[in-house]
C-alpha cells in the first residue's frame, strides 16, 4: 500500500481506511492509498507552517539549487515513474516520458531563477528611499487534477518552493501515486539540502474532506487549482471566506481556425495531435476546429487519414499511441456530447465506437471521432469537450472564425493558421483566450505566462508572473535625513 507523505515520512491515515487506484487499460488495481480525515490535512498543513519560517528564510539561490537537484533525481527515475503514471493515468508511455520531463523542466526553470530575483526601488523624494519586498505568501495548498497530475503539480511546486513557500498537495483521488513519489524525490532533496521537514507533503483522500479543509483552514493562505470550471467556482467561493489568494486554471474549449493560405499539412497534424494527445483528456486540447470553405474538403480528408491511423491500446505497449479514457464516466460524458451533436444534424467522419475485443472490453476506450455539420447549439460546441471527440465547422472567412471562435464561455488557448501576418495578429489581437499559437501547436512555455480569460481561470501559472502570484509584495520606505514634514496618508 501506498502512503501519503507528511512531515519527511511516509504515512498511514488516522481512518485506517484505503481507496483503490485502478489501471483504467485494465480495470486492474495498481495500489491503495489512504483515505485522509480531517485530521490527517489538518496535521499536514500544522506541519508545513511550522516549516515556514526556516525554510523562506534559506536564501533563493539556496531554494533553487534544491529544485534543481530535485530534478536530476527525478530524471534519475524517469523509467519507473512514466510506468507509474500510465499505470494509474492510461496515457501511452511515451506520453508519460513527456510528462516527467516538462516537470523536471518546470523545477529546472524556477529553480534557475533564483539567482535573478531582485527587490525593486525607486528614489522617492526628500532625501527617502523605496524598496518593494517579495515575502512569501505562506502555507499554499496545490489541488491537482487526473489528467496531467504530475505536471500539473510542478505549476504550483516550482514557483510556490522557489518564493519560500511551503506546500500541501491534494492529488486527484484516481491519480495520486506518481506525485507522492514525486514528492518523496523533492523532500529528500530539500533534506539533504538544509532544509526543514514538512516544506511539501501530500495528502490523499476525498476531495470532499481533504481538499474542502485546505480551502477553509485559515492557515492555508494561498490556493493553486487546476480542474473543471464549475470546482473552480466553488474552490473560490470557499477561499474567499477568509480571503485566500487563488489562482485558477479552469476548463477550455480551444479553438483553431485554419485559413485558405494554411500550411495544409503541418495544420492537419497539428489537429491531430492537438486533439488526440492524452486521448483528448487535456485542457488546452483543440476543441473546435474551424476551417476556410476553400481548404475544408482537402483538410478534412487528411484529417480522418489520421485518425484512422491512431492506434489505441494499452498504454504499455509501444506501438500504442492512444490510450483509453482515464473514467468509464469520462467516456460515457464523451459519447453524450456526440450523441446530441449527432441528434441536431452533425454527421460522424470517422470513429465515435467503443473498439471490440478482450483487451478493449476491460478498459475505457472509444475510438476517436470526427464530426461535421455541428449545430452551433450542440453541447460538444458549448460545453468542454475532455475526451476524442472533435467537431468540425467551415466558416467564410476569418471574421467568420473569430466570432464564432469567441461565442464561448470559456477562453484558455487557440490557435490560427496563415502564412498572412496581418490575419494571424488580428486574430491574436481578437481572439478572447489568454494563450495563442500562431502556426504552431499547442505547446506550453515556462518562459511565458499560461492563465485564461473568462470562466477559464484566474491568476497566471508559468513564467515570473508565477512568482506574482506566490508572493505578496511589500513597501518599505527608508529615510536618509531627518527632517520636519507633515505626516499625512491616503
Amino acid at each position: 500500500m501506498a502512503k501519503f507523505f507528511v512531515a519527511g515520512e511516509p504515512q498511514e491515515s488516522e481512518s485506517k481506511q484505503t481507496t483503490e487506484v485502478r489501471n483504467p487499460a485494465t480495470g486492474e488495481v495498481v495500489d491503495t492509498v489512504p483515505k485522509g480525515t480531517v485530521n490527517d490535512i489538518r496535521r499536514a498543513i500544522d506541519v508545513a507552517a511550522g516549516a515556514l519560517k526556516q525554510w523562506s528564510q534559506m536564501a533563493p539561490a539556496k531554494r533553487g539549487g534544491i529544485l534543481l537537484a530535485a530534478g536530476r533525481l527525478i530524471l534519475e527515475q524517469e523509467k519507473e515513474l512514466a510506468t507509474l503514471l500510465t499505470k494509474e493515468q492510461g496515457k501511452p508511455l511515451r506520453e508519460s516520458i513527456l510528462e516527467i520531463r516538462r516537470f523536471v523542466h518546470t523545477l529546472d526553470h524556477y529553480g534557475g531563477m533564483a539567482k535573478s530575483l531582485r527587490t525593486a526601488a525607486v528614489v522617492l523624494d526628500n532625501g527617502r528611499h523605496g524598496l518593494v519586498l517579495r515575502k512569501p505568501i505562506g502555507v499554499c495548498g496545490a489541488i491537482v487534477p487526473w489528467n496531467f497530475p504530475v505536471s500539473l503539480m510542478g505549476n504550483k511546486l516550482g514557483p510556490a518552493l522557489l518564493a519560500g513557500n511551503t506546500v500541501v498537495v491534494k492529488p486527484a483521488g484516481t491519480t495520486p501515486l506518481t506525485d507522492i513519489r514525486c514528492v518523496e524525490l523533492i523532500d529528500k532533496v530539500i533534506q539533504a539540502g538544509g532544509g526543514p521537514r514538512g516544506v511539501i507533503n501530500v495528502v490523499t483522500g476525498p476531495g470532499s474532506v481533504v481538499g474542502e479543509e485546505l480551502l477553509v483552514n485559515p492557515t492555508v493562505r494561498k490556493i493553486g487549482f487546476t480542474g473543471a470550471t464549475d470546482t473552480g467556482r466553488r474552490v473560490m467561493q470557499s477561499a474567499a471566506k477568509d480571503f485566500k489568494h487563488v489562482t485558477l486554471e479552469l476548463g477550455g474549449s480551444d479553438p483553431m481556425i485554419v485559413c485558405d493560405d494554411a500550411d495544409m499539412d503541418r495544420a492537419v497534424s497539428a489537429a491531430s495531435v492537438g486533439r488526440f494527445f492524452n486521448c483528448g483528456q487535456a485542457c488546452l486540447a483543440v476543441k473546435r476546429l474551424y476551417l476556410f470553405d476553400k481548404i475544408a474538403d482537402v483538410f478534412i480528408e487528411k484529417l480522418v487519414e489520421k485518425a484512422k491511423k491512431l492506434r489505441i491500446g494499452n498504454g504499455l505497449k509501444t506501438e500504442s499511441l492512444m490510450g483509453p479514457l482515464h473514467t468509464a464516466d469520462q467516456r460515457k460524458e464523451v459519447e453524450e456530447q456526440v450523441a446530441d451533436a449527432v441528434k441536431r444534424g452533425a454527421k460522424v467522419l470517422y470513429g465515435a465506437q467503443r473498439p471490440k475485443g478482450d483487451d478493449y472490453d476491460k478498459g475505457f476506450y472509444l475510438q476517436p471521432a470526427l464530426l461535421a455539420n455541428v449545430d452551433p447549439a450542440s453541447r460538444i460546441l458549448q460545453e468542454e469537450c475532455f475526451g476524442p471527440a472533435l467537431p468540425i465547422v467551415r466558416v467564410k472567412d476569418l471574421e467568420d472564425a473569430i466570432e464564432q471562435a469567441n461565442n464561448s464561455i470559456f477562453g484558455l488557448g487557440s490557435s490560427v493558421w496563415t502564412r498572412d501576418i496581418n490575419k494571424a495578429m488580428s486574430a491574436a489581437e481578437r481572439i478572447e483566450s489568454g494563450y495563442t499559437w500562431i502556426n504552431s501547436a499547442q505547446i506550453i512555455y515556462d518562459e511565458l505566462p499560461f492563465g485564461g480569460v473568462k470562466q477559464s481561470g484566474l491568476g497566471k501559472e508559468h513564467g515570473e508572473e508565477a512568482i506574482d502570484h506566490y508572493t505578496e509584495t511589500k513597501s518599505v520606505v527608508i529615510a536618509t535625513e531627518t527632517r520636519s514634514e507633515a505626516v499625512g496618508g491616503e
